[in-house]
């Protein structure tokens, strides 16, 4: 699929990192133990699965694996212990990521975004999908249509910096962040355009470090240089972003499924500001969007080991 090959340079460039150890919580299906093995395969990680041996063990076996074929954690058949050993292994720097197996997302997020946990920074946590489309010239990140429902303006200030250090991890020197909101003029009667602004000139402040902020954009503006010229839109982030920051979780959710399901876009997901990549992996995700993930994370590891 031409989306997918928009990744193969990342893909390429993870292999640098070699394999870096990741505990895989819960991985009791096929899908999600398949995807941990075909990461080990294309050479991103090394996985450790954390879960009940009695159950691990003949799913490994009915999958072809050897007993000894990877490192099992053994804890009870209970999916918020298995999710709090995993991420005990991520703060006692037993291992590097973190990845979601066949466990309730609550159960798997309870348990990294928990206080005693140890994985908190003191930046908000959000959610980002890297994503490809054959329209567009290059990837681009999404963010937040997973983890914030209504952030406020400081919560989108910490998920814009997020993105932006994402994006240096995988080698835009400068990332372009669209604030995306329906319009592309300032209205007090919509809110979001209130906060577009605001981080717009945060971003000029210094608030919000390592990248160029335009907004408000409406979506067309922030892809098309072509819709920007039309209405007079001056920005160099207009028509060429990198990122695009969606004011709510319910516009991010929406235009993330769009673009998957109508365009058929190739799509990596990964949870940030955490001190480990938390890979959170949607039971409707292809085995190629769960690899890109893989490949991102091992990026953004490197990145955050400075």
């Amino acid at each position: 699929m031409e989306s997918d090959r928009l990744f193969e340079p990342l893909r390429s460039a993870a292999l640098s990192a070699g394999r870096l150890r990741t505990a895989v919580a819960y991985p009791l299906c096929p899908t999600s133990l398949g995807a941990a093995v075909q990461a080990r395969d294309a050479g991103y990680i090394e996985p450790v699965l954390v879960g009940p041996a009695c159950r691990l063990r003949p799913l490994m076996a009915e999958m072809g694996l050897a007993a000894d074929a990877l490192e099992v954690v053994d804890t009870p058949d209970d999916e918020k212990l298995a999710a709090c050993a995993a991420a005990a292994l991520a703060r006692d720097g037993a291992v590097r990521m973190l990845m979601k197996g066949s466990l309730h997302t609550d159960h798997f997020m309870s348990a990294v975004v928990a206080r005693d946990a140890g994985l908190r920074t003191d930046r908000r946590i959000s959610h980002a999908f890297v994503m490809g489309v054959a329209a567009y010239p290059k990837l681009f990140i999404l963010t937040d249509a997973a983890v914030n429902i209504a952030p406020t303006l400081q919560e989108k200030a910490d998920i814009a910096q997020n993105a932006i250090d994402l994006a240096r991890a995988l080698g835009v020197e400068r990332p372009k962040l669209a604030v995306l909101c329906a319009t592309e003029s300032v209205n007090p009667s919509m809110p979001a355009t209130l906060d577009a602004a605001a981080l717009s000139k945060m971003a000029d402040r210094h608030q919000i470090q390592g990248g160029e902020i335009d907004g408000p954009l409406a979506f067309d503006n922030a892809i098309s240089r072509a819709a920007a010229d039309q209405k007079g839109i001056v920005s160099s982030v207009a028509g060429d972003a990198d990122i695009l920051l969606v004011p709510d979780i319910e516009a991010g959710n929406m235009l993330y499924k769009e673009l998957t399901w109508l365009a058929g876009a190739g799509t990596a997901g990964l949870v940030l500001g955490t001190r480990v990549p938390v890979l959170l992996t949607s039971r409707s995700d292809s085995m190629s969007a769960r690899v890109n993930s893989c490949a991102v994370a091992a990026l953004y590891a490197r990145a955050l080991a400075g």
